[in-house]
């Protein structure tokens, strides 16, 4: 339905508490008083609750300024809690799904291009119910100009002269069965934020270029000066591979896709590539970024404050690389590959973290290091980028609360690809979010009105580096620290069948019970959910996509989810032309069940959020977790040597899906591989050594009370959400004029504690901010999570602690955990 410029309708019914956290949604029909009377009250007590935390003086986007205004009017009647809920489930389409994912498909969209498709997505959301506009933000961007790569040998006959006996050619082939991958315009084979260069040098082949991959080549004497680095992707975020060629001296880097990395469905075990099987495609190119992400994401020219026209720009060394890179085929890595066998170290002698998953042996690829001799094999690499500052265009909707319009929750997914296609990243995500809009739509259309308020967002320029979403934040810091609940994110919807999800501690337990009550496309037994046929396990966000600058900058309560695949499933072609409408509908998701089934979940978990009048967090959760990762530490200091990594190894283990490419199915977070990716070369031991480690001991000891104290008022404040839940669940319909008013004037109380509790909730997540930031790092302020410094995608926990204490530096470590304790300290306070 359209929206007007003022939305008339009025709440109704919704999901109303629960008797206890883990209830499932109540499907019975409701008295259409008790929301009547919920809604009223709350908003009374939530207007004094404004009062007493001073919101009103907080800057509010000029385009949601109705989302903090108190309605005046409250509703009666109206759907009831399960119909909402019906609704929500019924609401989404495989076929819609399908037609959107088509339309997202069709054409270009790296960030700042096909405006269309940022006013296409605008009309469409307003016209199902969440008035919409396109927020623009300028960004500093570069644009393929040319490319060249070539293997060079010496010419017999005249010394000093090179023949060109390799060329890459740097292109995925076009296939016939798949209409995407001939289209006109396609985007060629790039970096984003790679600089230009055109350099030639010896090759080294690096593994997956962890920052342990190159102390390995370190400690064979391999010299990366004047060479140019030939990577894996895996493991770790690709902009952090090159950073730490480019610390060693290297000229450029080339970064390839291993079919060892593909599981079971590879060619070499019978399996047809595509488009004539789910292998790889071997011309497949994974393009990307290579920012420094986790030094911090958004516009590298605008650290910290969001890009608008006019603003004064910095220095861009400190956040992407000053030498080229090139994403590669495997088809054409091989020919360089070979110009390494027999030069220098091979896999096998490197140990057992070299000496895994080789794809190419079959294809004549020893895997020696090299580097290939100066005298025999030289590669050149050219690449020009054009730099620039253009527009791009976030898409935000909104449906504004009722009783609650000064609480948000968030919820977002990108729209920008590095390819025609994305059908996977991000349209995936996209198709979902827009059955989600349309299905609150149908709602809102019935008389439904959230009692908080819903922002969508589609945001643009995620792929250089979480661009629109962080300029975003950053533009409206203060704004989202004072209202918003809870940022929830979809990128990858659907790569494959397997349901994952990460998330703050706050909200594991809405995700379980959500998760239980959707379908799951997989009926292998009749009637099973997606909690079924889901691990259970949640795992913690690190970076690589739009939840970044909401938890680690602003403390903002975040999850992500999606289906992604594992060792059995089709190769996804992440970033590559062949991540299209055609592999999506023949090979990963044919009939679209589990875009509608993803479209489900995520409806209910912001329903969940938006609607409930107690926030379904459990505060124990996170007092739990923490005590956990305390124990972790503590282990790992006992049982290894701090010379190794062994600590942050431990945790990352344990915590982090391991799959092919994770749940995402695109950032290949092999926890093994991963886990190298930390400072244990940078070895910083303090000069009294021992003296240092028992004061060490004693901060850690700290740490631990501070956590262990944390768990009393969280369960204090869950019980007392538990509480209200029941009593609200007892509101009923009185008769009598003073039974009515001594009725009224409880129900004023109750909602008032409601409110409060709810703005403890809301508060927690931002106790563990700390202004100073990690150290080098200083835009991430969470002291509990943030990417792994020298992983980006891997969630690292107590990073600025654990890093220091992998580095040796015992001094900062001590630091660290006075800092960690003083915010678990808060947080208790605030409960």
């Amino acid at each position: 339905m359209a929206a007007t410029e003022k939305t008339s309708l009025l709440p109704k019914s919704g999901f109303g508490p629960t008797e206890k956290q883990g209830d499932r949604f109540r499907t019975s029909s409701r008295k259409s008083g008790i929301r009547r009377h919920v809604t009223t009250l709350v908003a009374t007590a939530s207007a004094l609750a404004l009062l007493w935390t001073a919101r009103s003086a907080v800057p509010v986007p000029q385009s949601l300024s109705g989302a903090l205004r108190l309605s005046s009017a409250m509703a009666s009647g109206g759907i009831t809690p399960g119909e909402l809920k019906e609704i929500l489930l019924t609401t989404p389409s495989n076929d819609s799904a399908a037609e959107w994912l088509r339309y997202y498909t069709a054409g270009p969209h790296m960030a700042g291009q096909n405006y269309s498709q940022a006013t296409w997505t605008r009309d469409r959301w307003t016209e199902w119910g969440a008035k919409s506009h396109i927020t623009a933000y300028d960004l500093y961007l570069n644009r393929p100009v040319e490319h060249a790569l070539s293997l060079l040998r010496p010419k017999a006959t005249e010394p000093g002269e090179w023949d060109v006996t390799f060329e890459a050619s740097l292109e995925e082939d076009v296939l016939e069965a798949d209409p995407t991958t001939g289209l006109a315009d396609g985007v060629p084979t790039f970096h984003g934020y790679s600089a230009s260069g055109n350099v030639t040098g010896p090759l080294v082949y690096v593994n997956y270029g962890t920052y342990e991959d190159y102390a390995d080549l370190q400690r064979a004497n391999i010299s990366l000066e004047g060479a140019i680095a030939i990577a894996r992707y895996g493991g770790i975020f690709r902009g952090l591979k090159v950073k730490r060629a480019q610390d060693l001296g290297a000229v450029g880097v080339l970064l390839y896709s291993d079919p060892g990395d593909d599981g079971e469905i590879t060619e070499e075990n019978g399996y047809a590539a595509y488009p004539d099987g789910p292998a790889r495609q071997p011309s497949s190119v994974q393009r990307g970024s290579v920012q420094f992400l986790s030094v911090a994401p958004g516009d590298p020219t605008t650290p910290g404050y969001p890009s608008k026209p006019g603003v004064p720009r910095g220095p861009t060394d400190k956040y992407i690389p000053s030498i080229p890179s090139l994403p590669i085929s495997y088809v054409d890595a091989v020919p360089l590959l070979q110009a390494l066998n027999g030069h220098g170290p091979s896999a096998k002698q490197l140990g057992q973290w070299w000496d895994r998953k080789l794809g190419l042996h079959n294809h004549g690829v020893d895997y020696n290091v090299g580097p290939t001799p100066a005298t025999e094999a030289l590669v050149h690499l050219y690449s020009a980028q054009a730099y620039t500052t253009t527009p791009i265009w976030d898409v935000v909707g909104v449906i504004n609360g009722s009783a609650l319009p000064n609480e948000v929750v968030v919820v977002g997914n990108h729209r920008d690809a590095w390819i025609i296609g994305g059908a996977a990243d991000p349209n995936s995500g996209s198709a979902v979010l827009n059955e989600v809009v349309r299905a609150f739509g149908e709602a809102t259309a019935r008389g439904w009105q959230p009692l908080r308020t819903i922002v969508f967002a589609s945001w643009d320029g995620e792929e250089y580096g979480l661009l629109g979403s962080t300029e975003w934040v950053e533009e409206y810091l203060p704004w989202l620290s004072a209202t918003s609940l809870a940022y929830v994110n979809i990128d990858v919807g659907v790569s494959g069948t397997e349901f994952s999800a990460s998330a703050v501690p706050l909200l594991h337990d809405l995700l379980h019970v959500v998760a239980g009550e959707v379908a799951s496309p997989n009926q292998t037994v009749v009637g099973q959910t997606i909690a079924d046929t889901w691990s259970g396990h949640i795992g913690p966000l690190g970076s690589g996509s739009d939840y970044t600058a909401f938890l680690d900058h602003a403390g903002i309560a975040s999850l992500d989810v999606g289906f992604g695949g594992g060792p059995g499933s089709p190769v996804y072609h992440y970033h590559s032309n062949y991540d299209s409408y055609h592999w999506m509908a023949t090979y990963c998701d044919p009939g679209f069940v589990y875009h509608a089934a993803m479209a489900r979940l995520f409806g209910l978990l912001v329903a969940r959020l938006a609607d409930d009048a107690v926030v379904p967090f459990r505060a124990a959760d996170y007092a739990a977790q923490l005590l956990v990762y305390v124990a972790k530490i503590r282990t790992q200091l006992a049982h290894h040597d701090n010379s190794t990594a062994a600590v942050w190894t431990g945790l990352a283990e344990d915590e982090q899906e391991t799959s092919q490419g994770g749940y995402r199915g695109s950032h290949q977070v092999d926890e093994q591989v991963a886990a190298r990716g930390v400072n244990r070369a940078g070895h910083q031991e303090d000069i009294d050594v021992q003296t240092t480690k028992k004061h060490f001991a004693h901060a850690l000891d700290r740490l631990e009370a501070a956590v262990a104290d944390l768990a009393a008022p969280a369960d204090k404040l869950d019980d007392k959400a538990d509480s209200l839940r029941a009593a609200l669940e007892a509101i009923s319909e009185t008769t009598g004029w003073l039974d009515g008013l001594l009725a009224h004037l409880h129900r004023i109380w109750l909602a008032f504690q409601v409110a409060v509790v709810n703005h403890k909730y809301q508060r927690l997540e931002r106790q563990f901010l700390y202004d100073g930031g990690l150290d080098g790092r200083d835009w991430f302020k969470h002291v509990v999570y943030a990417p792994g410094l020298w992983t980006g995608y891997a969630g690292a926990v107590f990073p600025g602690l654990v890093e220091n204490i992998d580095a040796g530096n015992w001094t900062n470590a001590i630091r660290w955990a006075d800092i960690i304790e003083s915010r678990v300290r808060l947080a208790a306070k605030v409960l």
